[in-house]
């Protein structure tokens, strides 16, 4: 504690006669005002980032999270309780298996609790402008070699490469995100970069 700030408590003190108890009453108040306008300013929580997510995209994690809470876990649940009635837990290779299971699943059902929290769903066939690319839009591209490709804007918790479902956060989904129809974007690729020409945009 710095000379001037002590002094201070002692005049104060002996201006009005204090007691030894009272003085150290006077210095313990000092000393949480003095840490309280110390303290760093606490730092505001982040807002969570809205999830956004097709009808189809939500009805799937629902039916998950269903899944797993109603059904699949009380099953491991169960089936952890017969292994653990074996005896020796240490050795018993089913009780392990089944206490990892349970993890795994509890650590899903936390994930998609979270998303699904945060989740708002957006129906494409709601979608007013159908002259620009938004999210839930299905899209038909032609690439620099002539090629047509078919993507569709989802959420990143409903993305398949394979039926051509890109989330809205990935390089093709910001490229094509608010563009029309014979638009060319350019999308960085990992064999480096592409050229897209829009040919059709269709909500459904």
């Amino acid at each position: 504690m710095s000379g001037a700030w002590y002094t201070g408590v002692r005049g104060r003190a002996s201006k009005n006669a204090l007691s030894r108890r009272d003085l150290w009453q006077c210095v313990v108040t000092e000393m949480a005002r003095a840490k309280q306008e110390g303290a760093p300013s606490k730092t505001p929580e982040k807002t969570p980032e809205k999830n956004y997510i097709t009808p189809a995209g939500h009805r799937k994690l629902s039916t998950e999270f269903d899944f797993l809470r109603s059904k699949k876990r009380p099953e491991v649940v169960s089936a952890l309780a017969d292994a653990a009635a074996e005896g020796d837990r240490s050795e018993n290779a089913e009780y392990i298996y089944r206490k990892r299971q349970l993890r795994q699943i509890d650590s899903r059902l936390r994930f998609l609790a979270k998303r699904l929290d945060v989740a708002v769903v957006v129906d494409p066939r709601e979608q007013k402008r159908r002259d620009k690319v938004f999210f839930g839009a299905t899209v038909t591209v032609e690439d620099d070699g002539g090629t047509t490709i078919v993507y569709r804007i989802v959420g990143v918790d409903e993305t398949d490469g394979a039926a051509g479902d890109v989330s809205w956060r990935s390089p093709v989904g910001r490229a094509l995100l608010g563009r029309e129809p014979d638009d060319t974007v350019t999308v960085r690729w990992h064999a480096g970069m592409r050229e897209l020409t829009i040919v059709d945009i269709d909500y459904k």
